[in-house]
């Protein structure tokens, strides 16, 4: 692929046009007007394939650009990430990212106080995002059968019940019928999960902290606190504490995933028996029996996959957020 960053600019937008049914073809030129009535040294690039993203945001600090803006959806925000990442490990050049957030569920751009809706207007987000300040942020790493290279990631990893759910919102998504669904495409698919995917695998998870064998309908290992847009899976989360927060959810029955639904939307689920929440800094979850369908940031990891490796990596992204959003 031709370089599309002729010169080095101080802002490059990676636009993803589909993200948000179209938002993200639509913020284009709203961002652009927004951008040169600001005086800005920018500019725009629109993505024309998966993984596309991850290409120009590593070009760009290679190239000495100062700050990557996905404007997309968590996807484009995982995508650009891994691209600066990619870059910084190799010794290529630092850029410092942004998040315009124009897709469905945001979970990314909320960590960062900078999730704007349901309908959100770029210009807005723009000058939103430009008044932030850089902080150091927490990047997880996770090696799995999709990427034996390992993925980078920002916000979190879902194995199990998260993970199917993810698998029928994206099927809800392609679906004519997802206007109807709207912003409660999640909501709809994690009810079709519960019929879906309810026998918890075996699993043993080994940490630096701790060590188990439990059967496990769901755990999420977080960086950020939110997942799907609407549910709240490790609510005191932080992405600069140097630990993930991993929820385990036990071998929940149909009827009770019904009621954790409730509790995952509110925040309470801790309070839920068969719900803890642990803290670690590395893990490798191995199923004993079954297997592990898992996303990372709305990434496929595997659909039935055996093993994972999660690390984290401490402030090793800069990236524009509100004051003490990311705690």
């Amino acid at each position: 692929m031709v370089n599309p960053i002729t010169q080095p600019s101080e802002y490059l937008f990676v636009v993803n046009p589909v993200a948000g049914r179209g938002a993200g073809e639509r913020a284009f030129q709203l961002l652009e007007t927004a951008a040169n009535r600001l005086q800005l040294n920018h500019q725009l690039v629109m993505t024309s394939a998966p993984g596309h993203a991850t290409q120009l945001a590593r070009q760009a600090a290679a190239a000495g650009c100062r700050v990557v803006i996905a404007v997309g959806g968590d996807g484009t925000s995982n995508e650009v990430l891994n691209g600066l990442l990619q870059a910084s490990q190799n010794g290529e050049g630092k850029s410092i990212m942004g998040v315009i957030p124009v897709g469905r569920g945001n979970d990314f751009a909320a960590g960062l106080g900078l999730a704007a809706g349901t309908s959100p207007d770029p210009a807005a987000c723009l000058d939103r995002l430009l008044a932030c300040q850089a902080h150091s942020l927490d990047v997880g790493r996770v090696v799995g059968e999709l990427y034996p290279e390992g993925l980078y990631f920002g916000n979190g990893v879902g194995i199990g019940f998260d993970a199917v759910v993810g698998f029928e919102a994206l099927k809800l998504n392609r679906s004519p019928f997802y206007r109807l669904f709207s912003f409660a495409t999640y909501l709809v698919a994690a009810l079709r999960t519960i019929m879906l995917f309810h026998n918890a695998p075996l699993v043993r998870i080994e940490t630096e902290a701790f060590q188990l064998e439990q059967r496990a309908i769901m755990i999420s290992i977080m960086n950020g606190w939110r997942m799907g847009g609407l549910f709240k899976m490790a609510p005191q989360s932080s992405m600069q504490d140097g630990l993930y927060d991993i929820c385990l959810v036990g071998a929940v029955k149909r009827l009770g995933l019904l009621g954790l639904i409730g509790r995952f939307m509110k925040g309470t689920q801790e309070a839920h028996p068969d719900v803890q929440i642990k803290r670690a800094r590395s893990l490798r979850i191995h199923a004993l029996q079954g297997t592990l369908p898992a996303h990372a940031d709305g990434e496929t990891l595997c659909t039935a996959g055996s093993d994972l490796m999660i690390e984290l990596l401490p402030q090793a992204l800069q990236i524009l957020s509100l004051p003490g959003a990311a705690r």
